[in-house]
């Protein structure tokens, strides 16, 4: 007997409302495939389940990856380029783990402009994202205009610290590039308190660790956000290769 002359357009129909059009294809594809015939039910059943969970799983991992917003998005673990560059693979290989997720450790990539930052990020990110776990991407300019803007809104404020408390990994690119106000070091110290012993967060900066302090304001309220970062931190200098021309030199996407 036919697999698919066994289910009915009903029982499409209430297949498809429950979100379980997976189901429909792959008994598709076994009406299709003649060796499925000699099949047990058993083994069809757990054909079926297997192709369920792979298809959830896969648009599961689609959905994380574009709530992500990564700057680049195709950034990969397995791309990036480690000659000359001072940085330890096994290293940046445990990272992709994400067992500093579940220790609650930041990690702070550290060089000039153009040393790779934003891509060991984002690779990170990626590898967090196909191990199901929530991620988000944002440069700091952009995180402080959204905070502004949220001033502006009923419940607004208490909203985006919501938002981004949430995300068991934020990654913050162009950490302490610009000066920031009063009320936007306070909001920083709020989203890092937030955040601090229940998730991670990935920083990418230009400034050593000597120079956060007056980065941040100076005083007790720099103290304690930095407080709340560093002493809990993997440190990764990205090196003195620019990989931006190094990659323009060479074609590649680094």
């Amino acid at each position: 007997m036919e697999v698919m002359k066994m289910i009915n357009d009903e029982t499409k129909r209430k297949l498809r409302e429950l979100k379980l059009n997976e189901i429909i294809a792959i008994l598709e594809l076994q009406q299709a495939d003649k060796n499925t015939i000699i099949l047990s039910f058993n083994e069809r059943i757990q054909q079926i389940v297997d192709y369920l969970y792979q298809e959830k799983y896969n648009n599961r991992i689609k959905m994380l990856m574009r709530m992500a917003n990564f700057r680049l998005p195709k950034a990969d673990i397995n791309c990036i380029y480690y000659e000359e560059r001072g940085i330890n693979k096994n290293t940046i290989t445990e990272l992709s783990t994400c067992q500093f997720v579940d220790n609650h450790i930041n990690i702070i990539f550290q060089g000039f402009t153009g040393s790779g930052k934003t891509y060991l990020a984002c690779a990170i990110g990626r590898a967090a994202c196909k191990l199901q776990i929530k991620t988000r991407y944002i440069r700091l300019p952009d995180l402080l205009m959204e905070y502004q803007e949220s001033q502006l809104l009923p419940k607004g404020k208490a909203k985006f610290l919501k938002k981004y408390e949430g995300c068991n990994v934020l990654i913050i690119d162009e950490w302490l590039l610009e000066d920031m106000t009063d009320d936007e070091q306070r909001f920083i110290l709020e989203l890092i308190e937030r955040r601090y012993d229940s998730s991670s967060t990935i920083f990418c900066t230009q400034y050593k660790k000597d120079e956060w302090h007056s980065r941040l304001g100076g005083g007790i309220r720099a103290d304690a956000i930095m407080d709340r970062i560093v002493h809990n931190a993997t440190w990764i200098e990205t090196g003195k290769l620019n990989m931006r021309e190094y990659c323009a030199k060479n074609s590649l996407n680094d």
